[in-house]
């Protein structure tokens, strides 16, 4: 069983926050510390600075709620349950987050609990109990196993990246087997999907510098085109897997022309992220001057022009050129980023 650091995060925050509480002896409290501290973990630093504030605010609207209702009229169970709504909607007019009401919610819960205490004693404990989970959750996640989302995201680009490549030679020489291929590509399209939210996490960190933050914007673009590219590379694999009968009986040697040019932009596909890894040693000439290689433009016109004009499936390959031409711009956009980028850094 792997733990990740989010779980890690979790646990360190609920124990400080049971400790803090018990130190000031808010026993009383020491649940909705632990609850508010459990729900407030994020999974970057900037979100649990917007969260912190938002969650701040949840809990005097709680809070508030909730001691109006008890002073007024009572803290019955059906009260109770106003309280919620109530809270639920001020949050909803203020257009806060689920997790944000959440803590109103629990603000309400804790405060018209039944209590022998008097209740603005009580009322004080658990709304500062409250205030230390979310501190405790908000100083765990500045400080304990930040998120390094720029060594992850790239990881996943090139593993996803990899997956991909390797199925769409399998597909191009028809020996892919259909089943486990479409299997594939349901796993591949969750693996995008997932790539695609770890860059939006890392597009949220900020830099504190203008230096590191003008480096930082323009790894943000190269990274952004890394994932259309691989976006665009899934495109061309589902659009084979579609096609694999039509391909097969593409008449005279066209199939062989299709294998040759996918694999030559497949080639430059690698060559891009090695280039960006480094492993590619530096030279006078451009190592990336090949990037055109690859003449897909060519092979384009030969798939629209392989049936007559009077032929009804004249348009039948349209599908694949159009994909096909879409990853190759998308690949010239890549190494021309990639090429700035670099330069940038000598």
């Amino acid at each position: 069983m792997k733990v990740g650091a989010r779980a890690l995060k979790t646990g360190v925050s609920t124990a400080i926050a049971l400790y803090v509480a018990s130190y000031f002896g808010f026993d009383a409290g020491l649940f909705a510390a632990a609850i508010a501290a459990v729900s407030s973990i994020q999974p970057s630093i900037y979100r649990s600075y917007q969260m912190i504030i938002e969650q701040l605010q949840a809990n005097f609207i709680g809070a508030g709620i909730a001691v109006l209702l008890v002073l007024t009229v009572g803290n019955d169970p059906f009260l109770l349950g106003v309280g919620i709504i109530l809270s639920i909607g001020t949050c909803m007019i203020f257009k806060m987050k689920e997790d944000t009401t959440f803590i109103a919610i629990i603000a309400v819960i804790a405060i018209m609990e039944s209590t022998s205490m008097a209740f603005m004693d009580f009322a004080a404990i658990r709304f500062t109990s409250i205030l230390i989970g979310i501190a405790s959750a908000f100083l765990v996640n500045l400080v304990f196993l930040p998120p390094k989302y720029e060594t992850r995201l790239f990881e996943m680009i090139n593993h996803t990246t990899s997956d991909i490549m390797q199925w769409i030679r399998v597909t191009t020489r028809h020996l892919s087997d259909q089943p486990a291929l479409k299997k594939e590509i349901n796993r591949l399209e969750r693996d995008l999907a997932h790539l695609e939210q770890t860059y939006l996490l890392y597009s949220e960190e900020r830099s504190y510098s203008r230096k590191k933050g003008y480096r930082r914007a323009r790894k943000l673009v190269l990274f952004r085109q890394l994932v259309n590219t691989s976006r665009k590379s899934f495109q061309v694999l589902q659009t084979l897997h579609r096609m694999d009968y039509e391909i097969g009986h593409i008449k005279g040697d066209l199939n062989e022309k299709i294998v040759e040019e996918v694999d030559k932009t497949l080639h430059t596909h690698e060559k891009l992220i090695l280039m960006y890894l480094g492993r590619i040693r530096k030279k006078t000439v451009d190592p990336l001057g090949n990037i055109s290689e690859p003449d897909i433009p060519s092979l384009v016109n030969q798939l629209m022009d392989i049936y007559d004009e009077g032929e009804k499936d004249r348009f039948v390959l349209l599908p694949l050129a159009s994909t096909l031409m879409d990853y190759h711009n998308e690949l010239i956009h890549l190494k021309k980023l990639l090429v700035s980028y670099l330069n940038s850094r000598t």
